[in-house]
């Protein structure tokens, strides 16, 4: 039997018990996935000084185990399954193969793939190797990926061969490593667990040497094939030589550079684990884009984290029929997904899915009480928001079988301190700035920003790590989202949240998205505008315009209340977060087809 060698305690791969250490914690938050109060209370983090959760946890599971650990659905109906022991048999062969191209321990890899099976080889590849990984989602184009090659000093590319050209103009010296296109190679129903193996059209070994698109010489991934599948470290893994370099969607300003370790997110998600309530055996189906923290979060660490089958469809478009049709043939236990993607599945026949998910959660931007109504009287089960950030797993969250109060965050996760702060006197407060206690070390809490010291002094000020978020606490410890601290601004004197406001209009169903700033006003200081995505079915125009008005001044205080309003799109990052920045120089500017109140009663 192959595997990887030395592992398990006391060797080079990971300290005297830290696996074990790790389990245990896994197996605390298990036993009491239901009981916050006692998980909160009992829970402490493992901190192992070695670890290597790709060769302590991960392939300790999943030697001689046969059960699914990745299922990939496609568009066209063919797929893949591979068990627990294919991966860490193919991620040996790949983690050997790249030790040949010259990848060493702290090495930056920027890794550019889809959703596909070389992802996840990859991630625990690198892992393996002590090498960092620098995800990027294929949305980038050229300038975004010089800017991440220099300030990532990256020494490394490995992307899917249709985006070699992206790289004709980014300089450096960095090795290239092409992964073919494997479309329609993988058998369909009944797809085999297994090992590609063999030779594939397209990719086979060399193929890609010599040729010079995309401004160097190109290695091809399918070499990966022919490496031993019997790994051996190079030296132990300290829990805090880095492993992640996240570039952060930007939603304000310039991507930041977040840096994990190999405890702060791989241990650190055991919290996000818990807060879906994923169980040993489930089938996790998380919608999010490779390249972003969230596909970490909950397409990586927190199902494998709990034996859990990672199960992916991929589409070129959403289609809400084909995905809970999917849902249904997987058996699919978790969902996670976005608000825009629930946003997006309301509009559509929920009945369609015949055996809803054990567990719904959503996160990435806060969830609007209508959506979790809506899929509760559908389903008979109640959408749990949580809130982190790419600094963080899950800080704030609610976890299965806790009352919940719709329209909350919930309680503080287990083994997070959450601390509000009042914005000007910076002393704890029922409603401020989301910080987290560091004195009580949590683990799940990036190293800083990479290579801006400044930046990372200013937001662990005073012995605290600072969200930028702005909450309010009730008398029961739920905490509720304000908005971003840069969001939340003034009407008459009054503080106003967009998100309340947002929520209040997505409450009609002419309504599928919508975005509140503020607009200069020469009386009030600025009113609330609202950009609005319209429902199917619905028309912009002065009626439509009418309608909301009246139901803005149904449901809102006077001052809260819509004042104007623009059908426009919605501008978005590439992770799909709204950039209000945007909206709020737009509005500043003027111009745009405006409705006013005053005009529509």
């Amino acid at each position: 039997m192959t595997s990887s060698k030395p592992r398990n305690a006391g060797d080079a791969a990971g300290a005297p018990g830290s696996a074990a250490e790790f389990r245990a914690a896994r197996d605390f938050l298990l036993a009491h996935r239901e009981d916050w109060q006692a998980a909160y209370e009992g829970f402490a983090w493992p901190r192992p000084a070695e670890f290597n959760w790709a060769l302590d946890w991960f392939d300790a599971v999943a030697e001689g185990n046969g059960r699914t650990a990745l299922w990939i659905a496609e568009e066209d109906g063919s797929g893949v399954r591979l068990s627990f022991d294919d991966l860490r048999r193919r991620s040996n062969r790949v983690a050997n193969w790249l030790r040949g191209q010259g990848v060493r321990a702290g090495d930056r890899i920027l890794v550019m793939l889809g959703n596909q099976a070389e992802l996840w080889e990859t991630a625990l590849a690198a892992m393996k190797l002590r090498a960092v990984v620098i995800p990027a989602t294929p949305l980038l184009g050229t300038a975004d990926l010089a800017d991440r090659v220099e300030r990532g000093r990256v020494s490394h590319v490995l992307v899917r061969a249709e985006d070699r050209g992206k790289f004709a103009d980014v300089p450096g010296s960095y090795t290239r490593i092409a992964v073919g296109d494997r479309t329609g190679e993988e058998p369909g129903e009944g797809e085999r667990g297994g090992e590609y193996g063999g030779e594939r059209e397209g990719e086979r070994e060399g193929e890609y040497g010599g040729e010079r698109e995309g401004g160097g010489t190109w290695i091809s991934y399918a070499g990966a094939n022919h490496a031993d599948d019997t790994f051996t470290p190079d030296g132990p893994t300290r829990a805090d030589d880095p492993l992640l370099l996240y570039f952060t969607s930007g939603t304000t300003a310039r991507p930041k550079l977040v840096e994990h370790t190999h405890v702060s997110y791989p241990v650190g998600h055991l919290t996000t684990m818990y807060w879906i309530g994923l169980r040993p055996g489930d089938v996790h189906l998380n919608i999010s884009s490779p390249g972003w923290a969230k596909h970490a979060w909950s397409s990586l660490f927190a199902p494998w984290n709990a034996e859990a089958t990672v199960f992916v469809h991929n589409y070129t478009r959403f289609d809400p029929a084909r995905l809970m049709a999917e849902m249904d043939r997987a058996g699919v236990t978790s969902f996670c997904a976005p608000p825009t993607v629930w946003r997006m599945l309301i509009q559509a026949d929920l009945g369609g899915l015949r055996t809803p998910p054990r567990e719904a959660v959503a996160a990435g931007e806060p969830l609007n009480p209508e959506v979790i109504e809506t899929v509760r009287r559908a389903w008979g089960v109640t959408i749990r928001d949580g809130f982190g950030q790419t600094e963080t797993t899950v800080q704030i969250a609610n976890p299965p079988g806790q009352p919940l109060k719709v329209g909350s965050m919930g309680r503080p996760s287990p083994g997070f301190s959450v601390v509000l702060l009042d914005p000007g006197t910076g002393e704890p407060a029922a409603e401020g700035e989301i910080a987290l206690d560091l004195s009580a070390s949590p683990v799940g809490v990036m190293t800083g920003y990479a290579g801006d010291p400044e930046r990372t002094a200013e937001v662990m000020a005073g012995g605290y790590y600072r969200t930028g978020d702005i909450g309010s606490r009730d008398a029961d410890g739920y905490i509720t989202y304000v908005g971003r601290g840069d969001d939340v601004f003034k009407s008459s004197d009054y503080k106003v949240s967009p998100f309340e406001l947002e929520s209040a209009l997505l409450e009609h169903e002419a309504v599928a998205e919508a975005a509140v700033v503020p607009a200069p006003d020469p009386l009030r200081l600025s009113v609330p505008k609202a950009y609005v995505v319209l429902a199917e079915g619905w028309e912009p125009g002065p009626g439509t315009a009418k309608a909301l008005f009246a139901h803005s001044r149904a449901v809102l205080a006077p001052y809260k209340r819509i004042r104007r309003l623009e059908f426009a799109e919605l501008p978005k990052t590439v992770s799909g977060k709204i950039r209000r920045i945007e909206l709020r120089e737009r509005t500043a500017r003027g111009g745009g087809d405006e409705y006013r109140e005053e005009d529509h009663r």
